[in-house]
């Protein structure tokens, strides 16, 4: 060492050894500062591993007092609706007790009225034992009046059965005279339809075979112009005389039909459906009134009125429907027919 200083000294100033010595020791203060650094890193990660270990167990007991703070909220939620409930129903309650109290409070205001209801229920229950003794004895009266009652009573059936057996009796006699009035009316009505043949035999031969008069069925038929004028009422001389011969055969008739047969002579007017000129009057009145005519015309012969029917039918029953001059002559009638009463 002495000698390299000497050396320097004798050949000029060496810096390399400083510098060499400078570059020791920085490399043993790196080396020193790396190790620091590592063991710092060391210590660091060590202290960073435990920090994260107790972050994740940190996190843990958040979730678990997440968990538990929702489950206490949700008690919290269900502790309160309870309290509502209470509340309502302690609320009803004490209305209730408020109610009740009043009835009370009524019920202890009444309890002096109840007691002299009570007085008085027991004097009118004293009335009433008083009058159920009379009714006890109107009674006893009531039941022996019964008694006899029902004694009359069995006396009036045993009189209605006698009653009954009676009246079966009878309604037998009366289907019997029922039976021999049907047999009767029956026999009335053959005798009668017996003398409406012969009057129409004797009518027609009287009145012969003269056009616009004939038999039809069981009726006599004259054309309305064989008595009237066309459109008119009041009877011509011709239509006159063919009745005087009706009126002297139904004479004759009347004289042989006994009494007891109800029959009359029904006239019946009709007229075609051409209207009436110049004139008010419907073909409805005109038939009505030819009708009446010929009954007026009658009764005047003889004949009792009782024994005649006038009918006016208007164009509403033709007897040929067509509209020719021959189907509305025949529509123009008056017709005669002995029937029953």
């Amino acid at each position: 060492m002495a000698y390299a200083r000497h050396r320097s000294r004798r050949a000029g100033f060496d810096y390399w050894p400083g510098f060499v010595d400078a570059l020791s020791t920085m490399l043993l203060v790196v080396t020193f500062l790396l190790s620091v650094f590592m063991l710092g890193q060391y210590f660091l990660s060590r202290e960073v591993s435990g920090k994260d270990t107790a972050l994740v167990r940190l996190n843990k007991q958040i979730e678990e007092l997440n968990s538990l703070l929702a489950l206490e909220r949700a008690k919290g939620n269900d502790a309160r609706a309870s309290l509502t409930l209470l509340q309502a129903t302690l609320d009803s309650s004490r209305k209730k007790a408020a109610g009740l109290q009043a009835i009370i409070d009524a019920g202890n205001s009444d309890t002096a009225a109840a007691q002299g209801k009570v007085q008085a229920a027991q004097t009118a229950l004293l009335k009433e034992k008083a009058l159920s003794a009379r009714a006890q004895a109107q009674v006893d009266i009531l039941n022996q009046q019964i008694a006899a009652m029902r004694r009359q009573l069995a006396a009036l059936e045993d009189a209605l059965e006698a009653s009954e057996k009676r009246d079966k009796a009878s309604q037998a006699r009366i289907a019997d005279l029922g039976s021999r009035l049907n047999i009767a009316l029956a026999q009335k009505v053959q005798e009668l339809a017996r003398y409406r043949s012969d009057f129409f035999g004797s009518l027609r031969q009287i009145l012969g075979n003269r056009p616009g008069v004939r038999v039809v069925g069981d009726r006599f038929v004259f054309e309305s112009e064989v008595l009237f004028p066309t459109g008119k009422s009041e009877m011509n001389d011709a239509g006159k005389r063919e009745l005087d011969k009706l009126a002297g055969a139904l004479t004759d008739l009347q004289k042989e039909i006994p009494p007891e047969i109800p029959w009359v002579m029904r006239v019946d007017g009709h007229t075609d459906k051409t209207q009436i000129r110049n004139s008010a009057k419907t073909n409805w009145e005109l038939s009505a009134e030819r009708a009446i005519s010929v009954v007026k015309y009658l009764v005047a012969k003889g004949i009792p009125p009782q024994r005649l029917v006038a009918a006016g039918f208007g164009e509403f029953q033709p007897i040929d429907p067509g509209d020719s001059p021959e189907a509305l002559r025949r529509n123009r009638r008056i017709e005669l027919k002995l029937t029953e009463r």
